[in-house]
């Protein structure tokens, strides 16, 4: 059975992993390099790195961040902001990255999935999908672009099985609505998206108890999740999430986990 996995999240600006709510409200909690340091001490399964900016500001990713956080760490590793073209994916990869993300940009170039994906392979490319509750759309979920600000006319269930078409390896999908409020993930189009396509899918945003990752592995048939307030915040620990899972009947990779956490 594949284990399911753990996916601390580094949202990124100006330098400094920040954290809000529903795309708003960001504050610094700390630095990147020394918290993705702690995770991989803790033994969390992979990171992933968004520089939340980058897009909006039409700007390259902060490589020199991400070359000094891929120093620190022993695990897979995705980047993601303002990436738009194989030359920025190459960029990330050379600075030590696993996998690179594209969201805002595939949108307006999808291209981009297609050539990444013959360059590099498929698993170094996730598809980063930011859904925004709508009635209006056929699924009932709309894809929002540059960091929340820019609504799109993409449906995201079609969006997602277009980008597995294109050969994306992987699907973040991130719920504005539910981001940073630690109720919980969004069921509801986490299990539509998993169940449409056949690469794995990522559940992002709402985590707040480890209850909450149970629930989107059991019922929402995510293949990984991602945390971030949760953690950062030391509410919870790697170890102890993890351990829960286990007692839970979830199967996830124990090794690595120190035994005093």
């Amino acid at each position: 059975m594949f284990k399911k996995r753990i996916i601390v999240c580094l949202d990124v600006k100006d330098g400094k992993t920040t954290k809000g709510v529903k795309f708003k409200g960001n504050v610094d909690i700390g630095d990147p390099v020394e918290m993705a340091r702690r995770y991989y001490e803790q033994g969390v399964d992979e990171l992933v790195f968004y520089d939340i900016t980058a897009s909006a500001e039409r700007r390259k990713i902060m490589i020199d961040v991400v070359a000094r956080v891929a120093e620190q760490i022993f695990i897979p590793f995705a980047v993601g902001g303002g990436i738009g073209s194989v030359e920025d994916m190459r960029a990330v990869l050379l600075a030590g990255a696993e996998k690179v993300s594209v969201n805002s940009q595939a949108v307006r170039n999808p291209a981009v999935i297609e050539e990444g994906a013959g360059l590099f392979g498929s698993q170094c490319v996730v598809l980063g999908m930011d859904v925004l509750k709508d009635p209006s759309m056929p699924s009932g979920y709309r894809v929002v672009i540059d960091g929340g600000r820019t609504p799109t006319d993409l449906d995201a269930l079609e969006w997602a099985r277009k980008a597995e078409q294109l050969g994306a390896g992987e699907i973040v999908l991130n719920s504005i609505d539910a981001d940073g409020t630690q109720e919980g993930y969004e069921l509801v189009v986490t299990r539509m998206i998993s169940e449409a396509v056949g690469i794995p899918v990522v559940a992002s945003g709402g985590a707040g108890r480890p209850e909450h990752l149970r629930d989107v592995f059991a019922e929402a048939k995510a293949d990984a999740a991602l945390i971030a307030s949760m953690v950062h915040y030391g509410t919870y620990t790697i170890p102890g999430i993890k351990r829960y899972l286990a007692s839970e009947g979830i199967p996830v990779r124990m090794d690595g986990i120190p035994s005093e956490a």
